[in-house]
């Protein structure tokens, strides 16, 4: 699958910045407990991904204890937002090397060099054994329960909506699993719509 670049920095520029529309004052709200990620009412440009991706970041070289400022649950709603893009794109059963590649791509650029690629790589790797393990119902299942608050639900429709422009915009199939993530936030049955409608705005289409 020959992959456009400048689509795919296109993709991730918009992921890495907040979407001014998650509160009516264009605030973001906190993305976790941690003050680090967000402050309550303070105007951001760095998007929930890329917040959380910094925290998330902080860990790397340490594999015994924790660094100082690492965030358990910022960690947590990184992988659950890099999942949920997962899941979307390994739906309809098809992801292959370039596509895997170009999702690594993607993701590495938005966070803005947080994320190493051998932390990002043993994620994708560990995604990957979960869902042969478990398959997709359980792992959206847990994507559900690990992320609770409305904002960083969105973030991941969002992601996982901006993520599926890499082959050429959402499938039927892939929506479909989006839809199942929407449902176990307990989001509204607008919230895919919006979240592709919005990724199709700012890819142009």
């Amino acid at each position: 699958m020959a992959v456009d670049q400048s689509l795919l920095e296109r993709i991730a520029v918009t992921l890495r910045t907040a979407r001014a529309s998650l509160t009516p004052e264009g605030a973001v709200a906190p993305a976790t407990g941690a003050q680090d990620v967000a402050q309550a009412g303070a105007p951001q440009k760095d998007s929930i991904l890329s917040r959380a991706a910094e925290l998330y970041g902080s860990q790397r070289g340490s594999e015994q204890t924790p660094p100082t400022g690492f965030d358990p649950a910022a960690a947590a709603l990184f992988e659950a937002l890099v999942e949920g893009a997962f899941l979307v794109a390994n739906a309809d059963g098809e992801f292959d090397a370039d596509e895997r590649k170009a999702f690594e791509q993607v993701v590495l650029i938005a966070t803005n060099g947080r994320v190493g690629p051998d932390q990002l790589g043993a994620l994708l790797a560990d995604l990957d054994e979960l869902l042969k393990e478990d398959g997709i119902d359980k792992r959206v299942e847990v994507v559900a329960k690990t992320v609770h608050k409305p904002e960083q639900q969105r973030e991941v429709i969002r992601v996982a909506a901006l993520i599926g422009h890499i082959s050429g915009g959402v499938s039927d199939v892939e929506m479909r699993t989006m839809a199942e993530l929407a449902k176990g936030f307990g989001l509204g049955d607008s919230a895919v719509e919006d979240a592709i409608g919005d990724a199709r705005a700012a890819m142009g289409d």
